[in-house]
């Protein structure tokens, strides 16, 4: 069974990322779209170069995560948090 409070936390990240994704893909097409505006379909990338292995033998695991963050997917990130507090 599912309490309410978690519920609504798994919604709140599902909204931050929708806004994430749905801002990076307006600045791709705005920055194609006037040149002008190029810089903000820039994306800059934090996270691990390459994944980390680990071999047990038995097991092997692989970590690793990349974030790619650009001045648009900021601002839907931003956006998408001041709607869902409206809401």
């Amino acid at each position: 069974m599912v309490k309410n409070g978690e519920k609504h936390i798994g919604f709140f990240i599902f909204v931050i990322l929708l806004g994430a994704i749905l801002g990076r893909f307006i600045g791709d097409v705005i920055g194609n779209s006037i040149t002008q505006l190029s810089f903000l379909k820039n994306v800059y990338t934090i996270g691990t170069k390459s994944p980390i292995n680990l071999d047990l033998n038995v097991l092997a695991i692989t970590f690793g995560i990349n974030f790619n963050i650009s001045i648009m997917s900021i601002f839907g990130v931003i956006l998408a948090i001041i709607i869902y507090k409206r809401r």
